[in-house]
C-alpha cells in the first residue's frame, strides 16, 4: 500500500512535511541501479540541484545519457522539506561578491538570481508542473525601532548599489501592514523578485519531467563515493566522463567529504486550513512570502489552500554532522516556532497545528555557495546555499550545463562559480562552534529588544557569517 511506503530512513515519506503529505495520488519509488552501468554524466542526488543539472542538459543534448542516483526518492531532502520561497536571495552579499570576483560581481549575481525566479516560472508552465507557483514577492517587516533602521540601512544601501525601487522598496508601517498584518508593525522591505511554491510538487513534477526527457533515475540506490570516472553505489559501480555532487546536506555521508558541508537543520510548522476572516486581517493576498528583520530567521507563507507555513532556524546542530529522521522534530523549537507565530498573528492561538516537520540544509565554512566543474578529474559540484536553494539551484543546474558542455557564457563567469570553501573543523570544535553562533544570534534578538539599539552580538554574528 502507498501508506506504508517507508524510507531506507525509516521514515514514512507522506510524514516529511505539509508538502509531501499533500501530494496528489500515490507516492511512487522508482528502482534502484540494476547493476553496473555506462552514462555520459553521473548525477548525484535526486533533489533540485541534481534534477534541474539534468533537465538543462537532456535539453541541450538529448543524446546525452544522463544517470540521477538517489539513496531514497527524488525529493526527498531539503527540496521537499523547505519553506517553499523561490527567491532571488542569494547567501553571500553584493560586497561579498565584489571582493571575491571584482567589481560589478555582486551586481551580476543579483540580475543573475532575478532572472532566475522568473525562469522557474517559465520551466513551470511549459512543462505544466502543478506546484502553486504564485509570483507574489516578497514582504519583510520591522517590527522595533532597531530593525526599522536596518530596514532603511538595506535600502539604502542597495540604492547605492544602483538597485532601483522597484526591485527592492522601504515601507511604510501601513504599507507593510496592508501586505502582511502582523502585530506591532513599524514597516519593512519589500521585493517582488520570489514567487511561493509547493516545493514537493515542484520537485517531483521536476522528476517526472526529466525521465520524460530520457534521463534514467535510479532510487533507494546510496552512494558510497565519488571518484574521478566513477560513482560506487551500493547496487554496483556507474562509470561516466562526468560525475557532478548534488548532495547538499547530506554531503557527508560520502567518503572523503565529512567535512564539505555542515548539515544545519531548519524546521517547520503549518496550521489547518484557515478561513477568509482571519485572511482579512492578515493580508498576504497575493501570497507574498513574508519574515521580518530579526537575526534568527523566520519564514512563512500562506499556502494555496488557505493554511499558515511558518519555519524557522533554532534547532541545534548535531554532533559529527549526525543525520537522523528524529531530529526532523524537536518539540521546543516547535513549541517555539509556534509561539513566534502567534506573536505575529494573535488571531492564530487557537489554530490547529496540523503538521510539524524539518531537515538538514546545507552550509560551507565560509557560509558561501559554489558551483564548479574539476575538468582534470571530471567532477562537478553545486551546494552550501544556506537554505536559499529552491531558485539557486536552478542556476546552479543551468551552470553546470554550460560547464560540462564547455560552454563560456555570462553564467560561467558569475563570482560563485569555482569558488573553493574551506573545510569545516574537526569535532568537538565545529559542534561548539556553530551551536555558539546559534545561540549568539537568539541571543542578538533579545539584546536589541531589551536595549533597542545594535549591539555587540550583532556585530559578532556578522563577523562568524562573513557577511
Amino acid at each position: 500500500m502507498e501508506a506504508d511506503l517507508t524510507g531506507a530512513s525509516g521514515q514514512r515519506y507522506r510524514d516529511l512535511s505539509l508538502w509531501w503529505d499533500g501530494l496528489p495520488g500515490p507516492v511512487g519509488v522508482r528502482a534502484p541501479l540494476p547493476g553496473d552501468t555506462t552514462v555520459d554524466v553521473a548525477v548525484v542526488g535526486g533533489g533540485f540541484t541534481g534534477l534541474w543539472t539534468a533537465y538543462y542538459l537532456a535539453d541541450a543534448d538529448p543524446t546525452l545519457r544522463i544517470a540521477v542516483l538517489e539513496r531514497e526518492v527524488a525529493g526527498f531532502g531539503a527540496s521537499g522539506r523547505n519553506g517553499g520561497w523561490c527567491s532571488a536571495l542569494f547567501a553571500a552579499s553584493e560586497e561579498r561578491l565584489d571582493r571575491v570576483g571584482g567589481p560589478g560581481s555582486g551586481a551580476a549575481m543579483r540580475r543573475a538570481m532575478e532572472a532566475t525566479v522568473a525562469e522557474v516560472g517559465r520551466v513551470v508552465e511549459t512543462e505544466d508542473i502543478g506546484c502553486d507557483f504564485a509570483h507574489g514577492g516578497t514582504v519583510v517587516l520591522a517590527r522595533t525601532g532597531v530593525q526599522l533602521r536596518r530596514a532603511r540601512d538595506e535600502v539604502a544601501s542597495a540604492r547605492a548599489r544602483g538597485v532601483e525601487e522597484a526591485d527592492l522598496r522601504i515601507l511604510t508601517a501601513a504599507e507593510a501592514s496592508s501586505m502582511a498584518g502582523a502585530t506591532d508593525v513599524l514597516g519593512g522591505t519589500f521585493t517582488p523578485h520570489c514567487a511561493a511554491v509547493d516545493p514537493a510538487r515542484l520537485v517531483r513534477g521536476l522528476a517526472e519531467v526529466v525521465e520524460r526527457r530520457g534521463v534514467a533515475i535510479y532510487e533507494q540506490t546510496a552512494v558510497r563515493a565519488i571518484r574521478p570516472g566513477a560513482v560506487e553505489t551500493d547496487r554496483g559501480t556507474v562509470r561516466a566522463a562526468t560525475v557532478v555532487r548534488a548532495t547538499e546536506g547530506y554531503t557527508r555521508t560520502l567518503r572523503d567529504e565529512p567535512r564539505t558541508l555542515v548539515p544545519v537543520y531548519s524546521l517547520m510548522i503549518a496550521t489547518e486550513p484557515l478561513g477568509d476572516e482571519f485572511w482579512r486581517g492578515a493580508g498576504l493576498a497575493h501570497r507574498e512570502t513574508f519574515a521580518d528583520h530579526r537575526h534568527l530567521v523566520i519564514y512563512g507563507q500562506r499556502t494555496a489552500d488557505g493554511r499558515m507555513a511558518f519555519g524557522g532556524r533554532g534547532a541545534p546542530y548535531h554532533f559529527g554532522s549526525a543525520i537522523r529522521s528524529p531530529f526532523d522534530r524537536d518539540q521546543k523549537v516547535h513549541d517555539s516556532l509556534r509561539s513566534t507565530l502567534v506573536e505575529l498573528f494573535p488571531a492564530l492561538a487557537g489554530a490547529r497545528i496540523t503538521h510539524r516537520w524539518g531537515g538538514p540544509l546545507g552550509i560551507a565554512r565560509d557560509w558561501f555557495p559554489s558551483v564548479g566543474l574539476d575538468r582534470h578529474r571530471g567532477i562537478g559540484w553545486a551546494g552550501g546555499y544556506v537554505g536559499d536553494g529552491v531558485s539557486t539551484t536552478n542556476l546552479a543546474g543551468r551552470t553546470l550545463r554550460d560547464l560540462i558542455l564547455g560552454r563560456e557564457t555570462d553564467l560561467t563567469g558569475l563570482a560563485w562559480v569555482g569558488h573553493r570553501s574551506p573545510s569545516w573543523e574537526p569535532e568537538p570544535l565545529r559542534f561548539v562552534g556553530i551551536n555558539a553562533g546559534l545561540r549568539l544570534a537568539g541571543s542578538a534578538d533579545r539584546s536589541e529588544e531589551r536595549t533597542g539599539r545594535t549591539t555587540w552580538r550583532s556585530r559578532a554574528l556578522d563577523r562568524m557569517i562573513g557577511s
